[in-house]
């Protein structure tokens, strides 16, 4: 099992975290919501868990609670900026279908 991040995501997290001024990494998971099903959740890690699973891409620490692992496993993360727009992409193999919007998805 395994999640990854792009070197751009990884340089954009270590962004985040030197303006933040403390954390360890970053957690990536998944919440039911949406109209598809589940949806992305990002967060800074100040902690690991005992039961986290914890890999390491580009001196970036990728925190992954085992329930939301089973729907992640394989992911990529990258960071992406389309005109005005810009934020983290989710390269996720599981996916079998997402909403129109993006916000959501389900395997």
């Amino acid at each position: 099992m395994a999640i990854t991040l792009t070197e751009t995501a990884a340089q954009r997290v270590r962004n985040f975290l030197d303006q933040r001024g403390s954390g360890v990494g970053l957690r990536l998971g998944v919440r039911t919501s949406g109209c598809s099903g589940m949806a992305y959740v990002l967060e800074f890690v100040d902690a690991i868990e005992e039961n986290d699973q914890v890999f390491e891409a580009h001196g970036v620490k990728v925190v992954v609670d085992p329930k939301s692992l089973v729907y992640l496993d394989g992911t990529e993360l990258d960071f992406t900026r389309e005109g005005l727009n810009e934020g983290f992409k989710f390269n996720n193999p599981n996916v079998k279908d997402e909403c129109g919007c993006g916000e959501s998805f389900n395997v």
